[in-house]
This record gives C-alpha cells, sequence and structure tokens, in this order.
C-alpha cells in the first residue's frame, strides 16, 4: 500500500506504507538514535507526533515484551528510510509492522528521510498527516488544519496515570519519594526503586498536598506538551518548592523552573535522540544523553529566580539542567534513565538521592 506524509507546508514525502491502514495527525519530528524505536514509540512523551528516524535501517531487531516504556504506543506515525524485510533478535516476539497494527498507528517507509530531516532543521518541526489508507489530499490537509499542534496543549495530563499507587515497597527502603506522573516512562520508576527507595507514583492532577504526605522528596516526571498549559500543576509544585526536596525529569525540568518563577519557550526542532552532547558545569565531565524535549527553560529567566545552570547542552548551548539550592530543586532535561541507553547518565538517580537526603541523618 502507499503510504505518504504531508507536511503543514505543502511539502509531500511518498513511500510504501506500513502498520494500521488509517491516517494520523501530529508534530512531525526525527529522532537521531540508531536504535530503540520500540522504546521511543512506548515513550509517552511522544504523544501526537509523528517520528521520523534518521538511522536508515529500522526494524532488523522486531519488538519484544521487556522494552516497551508504556502499555501501548503514544506516538501519532512512524517514518524510515528502509523496513527490515526480516526479524533477527533472540528476544524478539513480533515484526514491527504488525505492532504498529496492533496499536492503530501507521507507519510511511522509503522515503529520502535525510532530505525529509533537513527540511524539518530548517523548517522547523511542524504540523502534518501520515497517511496508508488511500486519503485524497483534500482530507489530509483538512486534517492538518483541524489538529491545534503542541503549542498551549496540555497533553500529560491526558497520558499519565489516572489514580495513584505504591510502585516500590522496600522493607527498609533508603529514602521515599513520591513521582508525580505526567507520562512516566516505566524505567524512570525501576531506576527510582533500584536505589532502595519506596516509590509512590501520583498523577499530576493531584494536590500537593497529596504528592508531599509521607515522603522524603517529590520528582516530576517526563511528559508530552507544553509546560506552560499545566497552571494547576505549576501552581501546586509552587506549594512543594522550598517546602521540601524536588526533582525533576524533562518536562519536570521544564515545570519546576515555572514554579519558581523561570519561563519556558519551544524549541525550533527540539531534541530527539540517544547522542546528545551534555556538559556537567558540576564536574566538567561531558555525558552522552537520551532526549526527547521540544521545549526549554529561558536562561535570563532563570538566573532571574536564582536557578542555576548545572548542565548544558553542547550543541546549542541551552539549559540542559539547573539546581535551586534555596529551594532545594535539582532537574535536569534530559533522560539518565535512557533504555536502551546510552547509561551515562544513569550516576543522576544516586545524585537525585544524596541531593534529596543531604542534611538529614
Amino acid at each position: 500500500m502507499e503510504g505518504v506524509l504531508l507536511l503543514e507546508d505543502g511539502r509531500q514525502f511518498v513511500g510504501r506504507g506500513f502498520g494500521a491502514r488509517v491516517h494520523r495527525v501530529g508534530e512531525a519530528v526525527f529522532n537521531t538514535a540508531m536504535t530503540g524505536y520500540q522504546e521511543i514509540l512506548t515513550d509517552p512523551s511522544y504523544a501526537e507526533q509523528i517520528v521520523t528516524m534518521t538511522s536508515a535501517h529500522i526494524g532488523n531487531t522486531g519488538v519484544n515484551d521487556e522494552d516497551p516504556e508504556s502499555a501501548r504506543v503514544w506516538a501519532s506515525g512512524f517514518v524510515v528510510r528502509d523496513l527490515s524485510a526480516t526479524v533477527s533478535n533472540w528476544r524478539a516476539r513480533g515484526d514491527l509492522s504488525s505492532y504498529l497494527v496492533k496499536h492503530g498507528v501507521p507507519g510511511v517507509a522509503g522515503i529520502d528521510t535525510r532530505a525529509l530531516v533537513r527540511h524539518l532543521r530548517t523548517a522547523g518541526a511542524m504540523k502534518a498527516v501520515i497517511s496508508t489508507d488511500g486519503s485524497d489530499l483534500d482530507t489530509l490537509k483538512a486534517a492538518i488544519r483541524d489538529w491545534p499542534g503542541m503549542e498551549g496543549r496540555a497533553l500529560a495530563g491526558e497520558v499519565g496515570r489516572k489514580a495513584s499507587f505504591v510502585f516500590a515497597d522496600p522493607a527498609n527502603p533508603t529514602w521515599r519519594v513520591t513521582v508525580i506522573d505526567g507520562g512516566c516512562k516505566d524505567n524512570i520508576l525501576h531506576l527510582l526503586a533500584a536505589t532502595g527507595a519506596y516509590v509512590r507514583v501520583h498523577p499530576i492532577t493531584d494536590s500537593a498536598e497529596a504528592w508531599m504526605a509521607g515522603v522524603d522528596a517529590v520528582f516530576v516526571s517526563n511528559g508530552p506538551g507544553d509546560p506552560s498549559a499545566l497552571p494547576g500543576a505549576i501552581a501546586n509544585l509552587s506549594k512543594v518548592v522550598g517546602t521540601m526536596p524536588t526533582l525533576g525529569i524533562c518536562l519536570g525540568n521544564q515545570l519546576l523552573a515555572l514554579a519558581l518563577g523561570a519561563q519556558t519557550y519551544k524549541l525550533k526542532f527540539g531534541h530527539r535522540g540517544a547522542n546528545q552532547p551534555v556538559r556537567d558545569e558540576l564536574s566538567g565531565k561531558v555525558e552522552i544523553t537520551s532526549q526527547n524535549h521540544g521545549f526549554a527553560v529561558e536562561a535570563a529567566s532563570l538566573a532571574a529566580v536564582g536557578g542555576m545552570v548545572t548542565h548544558t547542552h553542547l550543541n546549542d548551548g541551552t539549559i540542559s539542567g539547573f539546581q535551586h539550592l534555596g529551594k532545594r530543586v535539582m532537574a535536569v532535561q534530559y533522560h539518565p534513565e535512557s533504555n536502551p541507553g546510552p547509561h551515562d547518565s544513569r550516576h543522576l538517580f544516586q545524585r537525585f538521592r544524596a541531593f534529596a537526603m543531604e542534611g538529614r541523618s
């Protein structure tokens, strides 16, 4: 079947369709990772995004039951250069195309992904529609016009868990932490538990009092959409910061900055991939990180509220992490829990724990 990717500026890419026979709208973005496509597809941070992989060969290792970061595929569509015709991995339980069929997600293969990525780098991430169902051009254009886009979208409240639960409850926890779920990847919970923590998960819509009850620290997860579109969460976090240690990853980094009074802004095409270089300003070391975000913290506004930059993205100089010692806040813009890797930054979970417990016996 034919597959089509139509961008809002009229650029069209035609290839071979795979996955579900349907058309879906979303923001056209690209990811520079060489592997890990199943983790990407199931990361809630990719809700309503059409993801193009820059690595040419995708699908070789199939799909399995161990790698998903959530129970479903969140991406609206998937675009690759060459879809592998065969699957070869000892953990594989199926192929990529059948996996997308199961989750109702369309894919397009066989297009010039290098040309597409160069276009998105120049023009920026933009609205798009991906189609494998033969819809005519007018239908696809109308779908793009009707889609509201990412700015101003409070998607974190839609993709996160709707009820609180205890994820880890060891007999003798080394610390106790609430995770605010705005689209939390499963591996964040696993690595927090690996520090010996009691881990309780709460919806992002819960109250500050519920988040803080009976724990040593509050941790704000990753998630999709525009952080500034979550005024309720920001207001509740403003009650938490300064009251108890507060930590964050990705969306959590942005929300904590907003809770302190700083500002965020939309990046031209974002950072998405497992090869993003970040300098740790506290140690001077450079780590290769996994990132997935389209918004960032504005530097001058962070400095104005007393925030200190702790990590810098070396490709464009944007903020990749900050601390506010007076308010006991620590956050990073990237994903130290990254699956399948790189694992350069996994030590941060121990740093989170040390930061949260500093000064306690």
